[in-house]
């Protein structure tokens, strides 16, 4: 089966320092893996409401949301590229990881299962130089793949605060060169590590 990465782009800024450096960390995919990028601002999603006890969901169509969904589903990799705002992802990533419990519940999607041994990735770039204070960003998204039975290949993390830093980070820009090689693994949710 053909490989196909899909990247959200999370951030409020185009060509901020985690898009670079996810960009970076892209360059190395083999030549016959699809790469579709996606930029939230884009496919802006308004505020999610949970219907789980008022009605039904429908799966959308012709929309942002029905764009975003249908990629999502489509994709064997989904790669979250989300500068580290306020220690964890950005508004508009949490909004589509928002998105993820209704579509969980559309009739006829089976989106957990769909979901189920794909693999989850993520990119950020912090302003902090301790790695630590991105622990509820990688959390977040290592428990959400671990909610849906996926493979978590981790997250790349870069330093950088203004628009292009995160080219003066060495160690970032080697670790990009392998990251999308390494065999990610069944995620477990924090707790179970």
């Amino acid at each position: 089966m053909t490989r196909k990465f899909l990247f959200v782009l999370g951030s409020s800024r185009a060509d901020g320092n985690s898009e670079i450096l996810a960009r970076r960390a892209a360059e190395q995919l083999p030549s016959d893996v699809q790469q579709r990028w996606l930029n939230l601002a884009d496919h802006p999603l308004p505020d999610f409401e949970d219907l789980r006890h008022d009605s039904d969901y429908t799966r959308p169509s012709g929309d942002s949301a029905g764009v975003l969904l249908d990629a999502t589903l489509e994709a064997t990799d989904i790669v979250i590229v989300s500068p580290l705002y306020w220690y964890s992802v950005s508004a508009t990533t949490k909004r589509y990881l928002d998105y993820w419990s209704g579509w969980l519940r559309i009739p006829g999607v089976e989106f957990k299962a769909t979901l189920a041994q794909r693999n989850l990735w993520g990119v950020t770039a912090l302003a902090d130089h301790e790695p630590v204070v991105a622990d509820p960003l990688v959390g977040t998204l290592r428990n959400s793949a671990a909610y849906l039975g996926m493979r978590f290949g981790g997250v790349l993390l870069g330093n950088g605060s203004k628009p292009g830093d995160v080219l003066k980070d060495e160690r970032a820009l080697t670790e990009a060169k392998t990251f999308f090689a390494q065999e990610p693994q069944l995620a477990r949710f924090a707790y179970e590590s």
